[in-house]
């Protein structure tokens, strides 16, 4: 996006504008910046740029030493000027710096007042008696680390001509790394204001530049003028001035971390708006790139003027290391003036006058210090030089990004861990080349794995780092000076038969948050010394005598011939898809030739109709020496296959799982379903493909769409049952079991339902009267209780059938309800009971016996009757009767209460935020006040149906009774 402005000739404009030097100040425009000096302590050093004007206020500006800043606690304090360095013949850029230490952490507002702006201001009344006023807002916080607030790098000297838009951009840059944006705002200022006040107000009769003027149309005359700001890149464009004349804007630049704002920054500026017959100049640059760091960056700009004026070509941001005021950041003795990066700026040239067209260099050795997320915005300008005299100078700029991104990780190896029953796997990988030194502290090497080996392009500039998508998962992070680690999953071990792929990447920690290219991935698997479950099919499906069979493949890297047999397979069992309480359950010896089948159990008597179950096998062989049994290693748990069948409107939804060390995505899956009962005999109707887990569904509606055992569709009638099964197809990883694994679930049977469901109930609370409570109601009452009632429809097409209703509550009114009870039909009363108060909204909703539940009931609310009451009158004389001043009756329903005592001349007294609102006539140190008239409030928040409802303001006198001669 371009953006335009003028600059302006300052000698000629006096004349037109005719600045009474007088009366008139100095400042143009402003903005304070803020960095944290100290890592043990909340110290700041609070900075404040000002431009002045030096011609027509330059008696003003000599004055302005010192300013008075506020730093959002305490008085405010005087600071002297730190410099004032030309910036051009009318224009100064001065600095007021000061150090402060905040006592804790909280959100601070800086600010500054400077009494009187300029003279003439077209859109401030009276502006030569408005103040001049700067904030900026900090969040004061150990954990921010040395932060520092972005700084302002294009000085805010901006003019604009009559009919053409004007654009300014601050280049704002933060050097740590967080995220801008951007805002307009009203400036701030107050008529007679004085130096060190400390509040700001905005400024009385400010007028939108817009509204000024006859003619007021944008420069393209499509529309009416307008003063946007784009949020992201902080271009603030006003199109297009009416009239000339000076004005004042003013917009906030925002402060963004981790989702949070943690600081803004107010700039004030004035524009200066005259006529001038001048074209203004083009500038082309090149398109936003995105590099490793470590590259030379090294551009061409372009510039022309369409009057054949001689141009001056500049460039302003972060990377050229400087500030508004043409001086760097980091000074020659190492000093530096805002947290920045390393030192490897940019440079462009030549910045002196060029004929047209003219052509400039940006030139930047980047480097590993430059990383961040965070693009780089530089912003590019070319100003003309237009023959003669009385004509106004005109510039445009362009903004150009550079995203910088760390090298790949380089050498990164794979391979199984030496200990082969621990199933873990050792990456290494080389040094990294960026080198610790040149990194932040807390950089990281992260560790990603995903299970199979299919590559994934990764573009660093489009895709940067590993999303979900592409099947890695985070396993470890490891310090940047490390370059090994051992993936055992977390000391759950690794999955025998399955091919893992890893990669790397370097992560910088915040605020910058820059990362490397993903390193190229490696694959590795485990080797294959115990033998992998393959099936875990449910065969019949009971509650008593339900049969699963289990098989497994014998344990490839053994040879029964090698002096270790005989073996010895050990099946375990648990309850459930995730169950853990295993038991053996068979013991099976074997001498691994391949003519015994020895690889198969069938698990009889189990509940195959209320669980799944879950297996693993121990294998073992025998220990030469002792000839006893040792154990090898353990299979992965592999569970059975899980349906559920929810009824539906004339169909049934059917879903399944499995808890199993294979993956059973990207396949096929076959349901079958029956009329007879969950063991068949089954027709095959459908074939699902299913890609995730999360497909693991089928909506049988009566359709058969599988012809090869006969095609059997059915009506879905709600009298009617119907069972199913389904067969899951799934497959290992790792090219060692490339065999299909088929396996069953068990039956199960589900009756659809009809399209009708129950009326909504309608509901009633029982009333509470708050003008027939006595002052003693629910006096030292602590828990309350509401009475429900409703009735059923009578008509309407429902259905009749209900066998329970839910009830919903909230207690505070506008809130969600949610489900807090039920009842059983054809009771039509509930008493909520054990409440803290009355107040709260109910709801009612039946359900009828096929599960389907009703549209709401009615909502109906109840709510409390608060009551206080304070006397006149106390003697705190300790005689035990009317010591103290509190309420009259017991308090109704108070949830925070805070009690103000202040005697006749508007001194404070007494306060206490205590519930029991109980004076006993001393002050808050503990000394008895003299006896009197004194004047109390209560502040007083109640327990309402409101829950959002403000505190209640009471207000009265007592008079407080002393003996002759009490102090």
């Amino acid at each position: 996006m371009k953006t335009y402005f003028l600059t302006f000739l300052w000698v000629l404009l006096l004349g037109i504008l005719a600045i009474s030097e007088t009366q008139a100040t100095h400042l143009r425009a402003g903005e304070i910046t803020t960095r944290r000096i100290s890592s043990t302590s909340l110290t700041y050093e609070v900075t404040m740029t000002t431009y002045h004007d030096e011609i027509g206020g330059r008696t003003a500006s000599d004055q302005q030493d010192p300013s008075y800043f506020c730093f959002g606690i305490g008085q405010a304090v005087a600071v002297k000027r730190a410099s004032r360095i030309v910036i051009n013949r009318a224009t100064t850029a001065n600095t007021y710096v000061a150090t402060y230490t905040y006592p804790g952490p909280g959100i601070y507002r800086i600010t500054c007042t400077i009494t009187n702006r300029n003279e003439n201001v077209r859109n401030i009344p009276t502006s030569i008696q408005t103040s001049f006023q700067l904030q900026t807002t900090i969040v004061v916080n150990a954990a921010l680390g040395l932060n520092s607030t972005p700084v302002l790098l294009n000085p805010p000297l901006d003019s604009a001509r009559v009919g053409q838009k004007w654009c300014h951009n601050p280049a704002a840059f933060d050097a740590d790394g967080d995220s801008l944006a951007y805002r307009l705002y009203v400036p701030s200022g107050k008529i007679a204001d004085e130096q060190g006040n400390c509040t700001l107000r905005s400024v009385a009769g400010y007028s939108d530049p817009t509204l000024i003027g006859v003619n007021r149309i944008n420069e393209a005359g499509t529309g009416p003028a307008t003063l946007t700001v784009n949020a992201i890149t902080g271009d603030v464009c006003w199109d297009a001035p009416a009239e000339i004349g000076q004005y004042n804007i003013a917009f906030i630049v925002e402060e963004w971390r981790d989702g949070v704002k943690i600081g803004e920054i107010i700039r004030d500026m004035q524009i200066i708006v005259t006529a001038s017959p001048n074209k203004r100049p083009a500038i082309v640059v090149p398109a936003d790139i995105c590099v490793e760091a470590g590259t030379l960056i090294q551009q061409t700009i372009t510039a022309t003027d369409p009057d054949g004026n001689r141009v001056e070509l500049s460039g302003y941001g972060g990377p050229f290391n400087v500030g508004p005021d043409g001086r760097p950041y980091l000074a020659p003795d190492g000093q530096t003036r805002i947290n920045i990066i390393a030192p490897a700026f940019a440079t462009f040239s030549p910045t002196t006058a060029q004929n047209t067209p003219a052509s400039g260099t940006f030139r930047w050795q980047t480097n590993c210090a430059h990383v961040r997320a965070e693009p780089y915005d530089v912003i590019f300008r070319v100003v003309d030089l237009p023959r003669g005299s009385g004509q106004t100078q005109l510039a445009t700029l362009e903004s150009f990004r550079i995203k910088i991104y760390a090298p790949k990780p380089q050498g990164l190896t794979a391979r199984p861990a030496a200990d082969a029953a621990g199933r873990a796997i050792i990456l290494n990988w080389a040094a990294y080349a960026c080198g610790v030194s040149s990194l932040p502290s807390g950089t990281q090497m992260v560790i990603y794995r995903k299970e199979g080996c299919e590559n994934v392009a990764l573009d660093p500039c489009i895709n940067p780092g590993l999303a979900p998508s592409t099947g890695y998962v985070e396993v470890g992070k490891v310090p940047i000076s490390q370059t090994t680690y051992t993936d055992n999953n977390n000391n759950q071990g690794l999955k025998r038969g399955v091919q893992y792929s890893y990669r790397i990447v370097v992560m910088l920690p915040s605020p910058t948050y820059g990362q490397s290219v993903v390193s190229d991935q490696v694959c590795v698997n485990l080797p294959q010394q115990v033998p992998l479950i393959t099936h875990v099919t449910v065969d019949s499906t009971f509650d008593t005598r339900g049969v699963i069979t289990v098989r497994w493949t014998r344990p490839p890297g053994i040879n029964p011939n090698d002096g270790t047999g005989p073996f010895q397979y050990r099946l375990f069992r648990a309850d459930g898809l995730t169950g853990t309480n295993f038991t053996q359950i068979a013991a099976i010896s074997t001498t691994l030739q391949p003519t015994v089948a020895d690889t198969v159990y069938t698990d009889r008597g189990i509940n195959t109709v209320a669980n799944a179950y879950r297996y693993r096998i121990e294998f073992y062989f025998t220990d030469p020496g002792s000839g006893q049994l040792q154990r090898l290693d353990v299979t992965d748990n592999a569970s059975s296959v899980r349906l559920t069948a929810t009824p539906g409107v004339r169909r049934v939804q059917l879903n399944w799982q499995a808890n199993v060390p294979w993956s059973n995505d990207n396949k096929q899956h076959r349901v079958y379903r029956s009329k007879t009962g969950p063991n068949g005999p089954f027709n095959l109707v459908a074939v699902v493909p299913v890609t995730t887990a999360n497909t693991y569904a089928y909506l049988d509606q009566g359709a058969d769409t599988f012809a090869g055992d006969g095609v059997q569709p059915v009506t879905m009638s709600v009298d009617s049952s119907y069972c199913y099964r389904v067969e899951t197809v799934g497959q290992y990883a790792a090219p060692l079991t490339t065999i299909l694994l088929n396996n069953f679930s068990q039956g199960i049977c589900a009756s659809p339902i009809d399209t009708t469901r129950p009326c909504p109930p309608r509901l009633a609370v029982d009333t509470l009267n708050c003008s027939t409570l006595t002052p003693e109601a629910f006096c030292n009452q602590t828990t309350f209780a509401n009475t429900l009632t409703w009735q059923n429809p009578t008509t309407g097409d429902c259905d009749r059938n209900i066998v329970k209703y839910r009830i919903y509550y909230s207690p505070c009114e506008g809130q969600d309800l949610v489900l807090i009870d039920s009842v059983s039909a054809p009771q039509l009363t509930y008493r909520h009971q054990n409440l803290t108060s009355f107040a709260g909204c109910y709801e009612v909703r039946a359900v009828s016996r096929s599960g389907r539940e009703s549209a709401a009931s009615n909502r109906v609310c109840k709510d409390n009757c608060p009551y206080l009451m304070m006397p006149n009158v106390f003697t705190p004389n300790g005689d035990g009767k009317n010591d103290v001043f509190q309420p009259a009756q017991c308090p109704r329903f108070v949830e925070s209460a805070e009690l103000t005592v202040v005697n006749r001349w508007g001194v404070k007294v007494y306060q206490s935020n205590d519930l029991s609102l109980r004076w006993n006539g001393k002050n808050n140190q503990g000394k008895d006040v003299p006896g009197g008239v004194y004047l109390y409030q209560v502040t007083v928040k109640y327990k309402r149906l409101n829950c959002a409802a403000p505190a209640e303001i009471v207000k009265g006198w007592v008079e407080l009774l002393r003996e002759s001669g009490a102090n």
